[in-house]
């Protein structure tokens, strides 16, 4: 699993208000779908070889069915004087920006074309952005030799003229995994601009880098791509026959295998003397990259670095030099960057002032320098510079707008399980727009409503190796906005609070998570926070399975909103992407299928009296459609109110405007007719 309807300004405003009718909120400014898609994200940090200079990412707010994303520069020596500027204005998607090792240059990619992303390199000396070759496959991935003159490309080979005339014929059928076409080493010389294929066979490689000598790639690639295991390795790729002006293929290159990591892992990254690999990887055999591990390049075990030291997720090392790295930690709801050395010692950056996601870490002339990406709920993302020494400022206003939005302030709480585990939690209680004097300049504040209890709502995130963070989430401040209470609770089988805590629904789904929500909810009863008689459950992905789940166990909740759910976990093992996931939790329902079975919601959906709305992408292949049309017919055979919501092109996580709105509209409302007084 880790795994519509148009709406116009007019209508979107009466929807607006209509929702506010029963929850004895004014109608002074309310937090509205078309909001909490106005907001722009910020990523793909990358600092200069000489540490003077950061290029990232802007994404602008969906529009139709795409996101425009730029390339900004900052320019760090001049912070003052305010050297903040866009550099790609092609209005489509220019992204993964990565410097020439001279820092003359950014190379990038692009669909400015019209097609699949493509590579493109922009002087900083000026001018327009070259396309670096010609050609119609998406380029995955790419890095720079360490020389500068070739870049390394993943890319799939393209499609032989033999296929490509029998599509256009309908003539179209292929055998599954032999006739797929897979990601491929290329070289690019940049010299010469000519690009030539390096591997072929049945390879498939996921990720590319470097060693320091520019004479061979490590690469993350398996030889089997057909199966649904974890067996992908880390392999040596000699490309010494790639070099100069790569005048053919070579398709007979050599991997040699350096590690064979248990489990799930990935984000490899080099040292910078080359005799070593750190990368994320598995506790033990799964369900998700943990902990950060060092892999003598020369062969011998790897070393768990965090697994007994910080016992937190890992993600996004950095070599600070040989003997140190920078990495991203969860922790609970919060995040933060940490420096680890070699020997294990930890120290946590604890001065970050907001929740770190994207990240980078200067050398050069600004060594030490920290720039990211940071947020809360109430807080939206802006980029963040930190210096040796000081404290964080923020270097960017592009979501300022927010300031002015009244927003439920999150509270965060403990609570026991039945079994006395402590589950964290964050809290939204309802919320009113206060309108400042018409004199004033500051922006509404958003209060609480003084008194409870409130109708409630508890929502369940993805995964289950997910968390909530502390971040902004559309539904449940749509919902406090509009009179709810909201509860997100981290259940057991959450990131963020050790191994132990992920592996505790293992081959439980439905079992001890399940208890903690419904903790959680006589918690809040029992505080006088939600009224019992107006209970709502939702979430996506596994969210959406425990919503499903719940409404098979208990006739508490009053209404349901189940999104991209696992509704029978067989059937989904076998037509789902990625299924090692589930495997790691059940084995496979070939061997074991009695715990399939047991764990399933349609294996219970006869007692279902929920009205539950279930909502999915049509082209979801991490919970196939499938799962949603079982219980959709299985609650129609034994009449309960229920819809189901198809969202034709979206994947497992809607991306198209008009569904994005559609999809809020149809929460809040369908909460609204179950759970608001007079409805």
């Amino acid at each position: 699993m880790n795994k519509g309807l148009v709406v116009s300004a007019a209508a979107a405003a009466a929807v607006a208000g209509a929702l506010l009718i029963g929850t004895g909120i004014s109608a002074n400014p309310v937090l509205t779908p078309e909001q909490t898609l106005d907001r722009r994200a910020i990523g793909e940090l990358e600092f200069s070889p000489d540490g003077s200079k950061l290029a990232f990412t802007v994404t602008d707010p969906v529009k139709g069915k795409a996101r425009a994303r730029a390339i900004w520069l900052l320019d760090l020596n001049d912070l003052n004087g305010g050297r903040l500027r866009q550099l790609t204005f092609s209005g489509a998607s220019d992204g993964s920006p990565r410097w020439a090792p001279d820092g003359s240059a950014i190379a990038f990619t692009s669909d400015r074309d019209g097609g699949e992303a493509q590579l493109y390199l922009l002087s900083l000396r000026g001018g327009e952005a070259e396309r670096l070759y010609g050609g119609k496959e998406k380029v995955e991935s790419f890095r720079w030799s360490p020389d500068g003159a070739r870049i390394a490309l993943l890319m799939k080979e393209p499609k032989p003229d033999t296929r490509v005339a029998r599509e256009r014929d309908r003539d179209d059928g292929r055998v599954a995994d032999k006739d797929d076409l897979r990601a491929r080493i290329w070289m690019l010389d940049m010299a010469s601009r000519r690009l030539a294929q390096v591997t072929a066979g049945w390879w498939k490689v996921d990720q590319i880098e470097w060693l320091p000598d520019g004479r061979e790639l490590f690469a993350v690639a398996t030889d089997h791509p057909e199966t649904d295991q974890w067996i992908h390795r880390i392999y040596r790729v000699n490309v010494r026959g790639v070099l100069g002006s790569v005048p053919q293929a070579v398709t007979d290159v050599e991997f040699v295998q350096v590690a064979a990591p248990r489990g799930p892992f990935g984000s490899l990254s080099v040292s910078p003397d080359g005799r070593t690999i750190a990368y994320i990887g598995a506790r033990t055999d799964g369900p998700e990259p943990h902990d950060l591990y060092l892999q003598p390049i020369a062969g011998g075990a790897p070393e768990n670095l965090t697994g007994a030291s910080l016992d937190r997720p890992i993600g996004q090392p950095r070599w600070i030099d040989e003997r140190s790295l920078t990495v991203h930690v969860q922790r609970g709801f919060a995040s933060t960057l940490a420096t680890i050395g070699r020997d294990g010692q930890t120290t946590l950056l604890d001065d970050l002032d907001v929740n770190p996601t994207a990240y980078a870490r200067a050398g050069g002339v600004n060594a030490g320098t920290l720039a990211y990406v940071g947020e809360t709920v109430t807080r939206a993302p802006e980029l963040y510079i930190k210096t040796p020494g000081a404290r964080p400022r923020a270097a960017t206003t592009l979501n300022k707008a927010w300031a002015s939005v009244p927003l439920a302030v999150p509270a965060f709480i403990k609570y026991k399980s039945a079994d006395g585990v402590d589950i964290e939690a964050e809290l939204l209680k309802p919320v009113a727009s206060k309108q400042p004097p018409a004199a004033s300049n500051q922006p509404p504040t958003a209060i609480n409503q003084p008194q409870g209890p409130w109708p409630f709502v508890v929502l369940v995130h993805g995964g289950p190796t997910g968390r909530w963070a502390d971040a902004f989430e559309p539904w449940g401040q749509l919902l406090a906005a509009r009179g709810y209470a909201v509860l997100y609770p981290n259940v057991r089988g959450s990131t963020g609070y050790g191994h132990a805590f992920v592996e505790m629904n293992r081959g439980d789904w439905g079992g001890g998570d399940f208890k903690d929500v419904i903790a959680g909810v006589d918690a809040m009863v029992a505080q006088g926070i939600a009224d019992p008689s107006r209970l709502g459950i939702g979430g996506w992905s596994y969210g959406g399975y425990m919503a499903a789940w719940a409404v098979t166990q208990t006739a508490r909740f009053r209404a349901a909103v189940s999104g991209a759910p696992v509704i029978d976990m067989a059937s989904e093992f076998g037509t789902e992407d990625g299924s090692a996931y589930d495997e790691w939790f059940y084995g496979t329902p070939y061997e074991r299928l009695d715990g399939f079975i047991k764990s399933s919601p349609i294996t219970h959906v006869k007692n279902v009296k929920t009205p539950t709305l279930l909502l999915q992408g049509e082209d979801d292949l991490t919970d196939p459609v499938g799962q949603s049309q079982q219980f959709y017919r299985g609650l129609k055979r034994y009449h309960v109110d229920t819809d189901l919501v198809l969202y034709p092109r979206e994947p497992h996580g809607l991306r198209e405007e008009k569904h994005l709105l559609d999809r809020m509209n149809r929460i809040v409302g369908w909460f609204d007719k179950y759970l608001m007084k007079g409805n």
